[in-house]
């Protein structure tokens, strides 16, 4: 009897440590891991005290016995779904910058999955979406279990527990006041579960509140009824292209660890544009989004409204509002979308006013996917120069191309290929099936920025060498990004800018922009001017339509 005592008290003591340190952690790792302190100091992370944990306990201590079970199990259950959102939370930051929408983010489940399957095979995906099921599940019942533990403990030793819960409040109180940090960001005083509680019960009426707002800003529309008579006239003579590259965010050309295969393609085809008698001007846009959801971004240029979640999304293609690609339509130019990444069927696309899109499944091509991207871009390019822009007898022409060669995972990246070899694309069977493998790539952080870096070059290289091979006196290119990449690539800290360029021979059209303020050359200078990506359209409409004309 004698020798079993010990043992049990050994199992319990082990057993309340775990329920105190699973509950402790959950209530104090913060959900970016970058704000975990760096070096050789990771427990630096643990000096914290959770006001959390002192209210609960005190609330435990106070409740009577009657129905006490049942709000424990209650608590227990909260704290671990908590605990899932802050780790749903923490990918959310690793990828797009920002915290998971307990309302509205459900939808880009799907596009994770998606990018798991090409990143490492459908098999593993599947196996790895069952395995984080089964942990949220394992979570939930785990930190239900030690909350339950804990309370017997504080029951058992009452007066202790209100010792405890005493002198910690005190801390907690004078850290607070003194706002003692000792990681940047992170107080030692905490109060991170209720930030993330409040943030997650405040979600659905702050949504239904933006959906009012955004109700409102549909309305305001300086051009809502302008005569199509009097817009665009700067550009009734030009052919007119927007091009969408994928990821190309300002960091692809400002930071030096991986910005030189694109600062390379964009010296190598500038010079070949200004042999051919193009000049370019270029500034910085912020885009509403990063590390995906691009279609954020495209909505946002084209409408000119602020479309930064999916509920406005939703709500603009259910509206009536004027677009770039619509008000070109209205005003005598065929448009029509390029979409590649589009594989399933569209019914936003109605909303832009396009009269013809083509899809991965009308381009005509026949090789081999090269991961999340379809086809490669310069494939896409040469399609549309036989099935639109070379036609002999069409007129005017609007496109809006989205080119997908650098979407993530960014592996493999094809080359460039003579134009006449294009052909159906079969050509890039052999590149693919000698690629390295992209979970290969994926295993080294460094290898992931410069495949990146080339897959960006290679998308450039492809839109501007069509503009060289193909391009005429009356074209006219506006090319863009539409986010910066994934945190892998450039950070937590990293801006939301991305670089614009328009490209003319016709001096005029560029005297149109002249008191924007953008750099000469396809690369904006870093102080070159920042505008919220929902501000372009009124602005190139203003330019191109009378209002810009020379006085």
């Amino acid at each position: 009897m004698s020798t079993t005592k010990p043992y049990r008290r050994a199992i319990r003591h082990v057993t309340t440590g775990f329920a105190a340190v699973l509950v402790f952690l959950a209530l104090i790792v913060p959900d970016q891991i970058t704000r975990l302190p760096p070096g050789n100091s990771p427990w630096t992370a643990l000096l914290r005290i959770p006001v959390e944990a002192l209210i609960a306990a005190a609330i435990l201590l106070l409740l009577p016995k009657k129905g006490r079970r049942g709000i424990v199990i209650g608590l227990g259950v909260v704290l671990g779904l908590l605990t899932v959102i802050k780790m749903i939370d923490v990918g959310f930051y690793a990828v797009l910058a920002r915290r998971f929408d307990p309302v509205l983010d459900w939808t880009l489940f799907d596009d994770g999955f998606n990018f798991l399957v090409d990143s490492i095979g459908q098999a593993a995906t599947v196996a790895a979406a069952i395995g984080l099921v089964l942990g949220g599940v394992l979570l939930v019942a785990g930190m239900t279990w030690a909350v339950l533990r804990l309370d017997t403990v504080m029951r058992g030793h009452r007066i202790g527990a209100w010792r405890g819960i005493g002198t910690a409040g005190v801390a907690w109180a004078v850290l607070a006041v003194l706002g003692v940090q000792l990681i940047g960001g992170l107080p030692v005083a905490s109060h991170a579960a209720a930030d993330l509680a409040g943030h997650t019960v405040m979600a659905l009426p702050q949504n239904l509140a933006d959906r009012k707002k955004f109700a409102a800003e549909v309305q305001v529309d300086n051009y809502r009824d302008r005569d199509p008579d009097q817009m665009l006239t700067a550009l009734r003579d030009k052919d007119v292209i927007i091009g969408f590259i994928e990821s190309y965010g300002r960091d692809a050309i400002e930071n030096p660890a991986y910005n030189g295969a694109v600062l390379a393609s964009l010296q190598a085809n500038g010079d070949k544009l200004k042999a051919a008698g193009y000049a370019s001007r270029s500034g910085f846009l912020a885009s509403p989004t990063a590390g995906g959801g691009s279609w954020l971004a495209h909505s946002t240029f084209l409408s000119g409204l602020w479309i930064d979640n999916e509920q406005r999304y939703r709500s603009l293609v259910s509206s009536d509002r004027l677009t770039l690609t619509r008000a070109f339509a209205q005003s005598g130019h065929r448009a029509v979308g390029v979409e590649p990444g589009i594989v399933f069927a569209w019914p936003e696309g109605g909303f832009y006013g396009y009269d013809h899109i083509y899809d991965s499944h009308t381009l005509g091509y026949n090789g081999p996917s090269f991961s999340w991207s379809s086809m490669p871009d310069q494939f896409v390019m040469s399609a549309f120069q036989k099935l639109e822009y070379g036609k002999a007898d069409r007129g005017r022409l609007l496109a809006e191309i989205t080119l997908t060669s650098s979407h993530t995972p960014w592996s493999p990246v094809p080359s460039m290929l003579d134009w006449n070899a294009v052909g159906d694309g079969s050509v890039y069977g052999p590149v693919v099936a000698s690629a390295e493998s992209t979970a290969s790539v994926w295993k080294h952080d460094e290898k992931i920025r410069t495949e990146y870096a080339r897959s960006v070059a290679y998308s450039i290289d492809s839109l501007l060498g069509h503009l060289t091979e193909y391009g005429n006196d009356d074209t006219v290119l506006v090319f863009l990004g539409d986010h910066q990449p994934a945190s892998v690539v450039v950070g937590t800290e990293a801006t939301k800018d991305v670089p614009i360029t328009i490209i003319a021979k016709d001096p005029k059209t560029l005297d149109r922009i002249a008191s924007w303020g953008w750099t000469d050359g396809l690369k904006p200078d870093p102080a070159a001017p920042i505008w919220r990506m929902d501000s372009f359209r009124d602005k190139f409409l203003a330019a191109f339509g009378p209002e810009g004309d020379p006085h």
